[in-house]
């Protein structure tokens, strides 16, 4: 059998290009065998969130395995005929919901088909974009660019007991390419959620960041909701949107420092179309889109640079970095891959 071979040490060496070859894997129906899987990292190999989502996709895209175990650095993966499905699964862990979802969308709508999954797990963990950035950040863009889906949250679940639930459909898609260049809206939404904390605190933290971004001019809305989870913690996302633009930060809240765990100036000084994390998620949809998608953004991350690496092996897409005034444009030329019926 013919295995694209990726060396899953390169660039930032994490999750990410696992999550991007496998994705990809299912869709172009290229059997794909990963080595040195996070082998750099404190905890090497695969982890609980890593194989749900293989897991997952070895169900709907009727994929053989091998490899698929907690702490391996070598995954052969390859892929056979998407089915749509309805699943039901649990991470068994504060295994962040966010990082399988970006696996899961993709390949379904991309591929023309349904999925209805019930899943539980983290919702607002570390190191992963919480489920409201995931539902009011990430479906915007996916939406601009032609794949829809829909996220109900069941239950929260915080690191690091997780527990939480939601449910997801995914319908097939249409992809487009898209511009994301630079935000002109002053509008700004917070939505802060917690659990198990006195309120009172938690509305003194949110106040406080809404008074610095009144006084850099922006408008702000903000919604504050007590979610009961099994333990106590604190999510907050602030984003904003215009026709040309998407940008989201998110944190936990951090009971070491009593504050919400976020760079608000990274959000306050970017006027660009979209926020670094946005714009590693969007890679492996714009490889696949016809035409050009071109998107400005503030720093070329490690993150991002591994994902334009992994994609453009895997698809063939071509993609070019520019540098501007006060950050970068990121070009890619889309592929409509003959595989995706």
């Amino acid at each position: 059998m013919d295995f694209l071979k990726i060396n899953g040490e390169h660039g930032e060496g994490g999750g990410q290009i696992i999550r991007s070859a496998i994705t990809l894997s299912c869709i172009t129906k290229q059997p794909i065998h990963l080595e040195q899987i996070r082998k750099n990292r404190k905890v090497p190999g695969l982890r609980p969130q890593h194989l749900t989502a293989i897991k997952i996709l070895q169900k709907i895209a009727n994929a053989k395995v091998v490899g698929a175990k907690i702490g391996s650095t070598d995954l052969k993966f390859i892929p056979g005929n998407v089915e749509s499905l309805k699943l039901i699964e649990d991470v068994g862990t504060a295994g962040s919901i966010s990082l399988i979802l970006q696996v899961l969308i993709p390949v379904v709508a991309i591929s023309q088909k349904k999925l209805d999954l019930t899943i539980k797990g983290g919702t607002d963990v570390l190191w992963s974009p919480s489920i409201d950035y995931t539902q009011y950040v990430l479906r915007e863009a996916y939406s601009r660019m032609g794949i829809e889906f829909s996220l109900e949250l069941c239950k929260r679940g915080y690191y690091p007991k997780g527990g939480g639930e939601i449910n997801l459909h995914v319908n097939p898609s249409n992809l487009k390419s898209i511009s994301f260049t630079k935000r002109k809206t002053n509008s700004v939404k917070m939505i802060c959620t917690f659990s198990k904390l006195p309120i009172e605190e938690i509305k003194s933290k949110v106040n406080k960041i809404k008074e610095k971004l009144t006084k850099d001019n922006f408008i702000v809305e903000v919604k504050i909701k007590n979610e009961d989870a099994i333990n106590s913690g604190a999510s907050l996302l602030i984003y904003s949107k215009d026709e040309n633009s998407i940008t989201g930060i998110d944190g936990l809240f951090d009971t070491k420092i009593q504050n919400f765990n976020l760079d608000l100036n990274k959000f306050i000084k970017n006027s660009l179309g979209v926020d670094e994390n946005l714009a590693d998620m969007i890679i492996v949809t714009a490889s696949l889109s016809r035409g050009k998608t071109i998107f400005h953004v503030k720093e070329i991350t490690k993150h991002l640079e591994t994902n334009l690496f992994v994609t453009s092996k895997i698809t063939g897409c071509k993609y070019g970095i520019g540098k501007l005034d006060e950050g970068f444009e990121v070009i890619i030329e889309g592929v409509s891959n003959s595989s995706i019926k």
